[in-house]
């Protein structure tokens, strides 16, 4: 019998804070990614249209999911710009990949 340990890889943690507020008829969302060392911010909003039913958890979701998508493509670029630190190819990432 082998007397090894077998380690589990660190897990990290990385949290996700989102912050609704109204403003005149209309819904803005802030997510906040904290790493531990960096955090990165996306927006995003929602306005009800005259003609729609109000229902505040619509324009709840809209923002919020606009606010993420931002804070996508911002932790994207992020990651694009380190590896350009890093490697110093302003190439990355190749021009026919779907995430620039």
């Amino acid at each position: 019998m082998s007397n090894q340990h077998t380690q589990t890889p660190a897990a990290r943690e990385w949290s996700v804070r989102i912050f609704l507020s109204e403003h005149d008829g209309g819904t803005h969302a802030e997510a906040r990614l904290d790493t531990g060392g960096t955090s990165l911010t996306g927006t995003g909003s929602a306005r009800l249209s005259p003609a729609d039913t109000d229902v505040p958890e619509i324009g709840d979701e809209l923002a919020a999911g606009r606010a993420l998508s931002s804070l996508a493509a911002v932790l994207l670029r992020t990651a694009d710009a380190d590896i350009e630190a890093v490697t110093g190819d302003s190439d990355w990432p190749p021009r026919d990949t779907a995430w620039a």
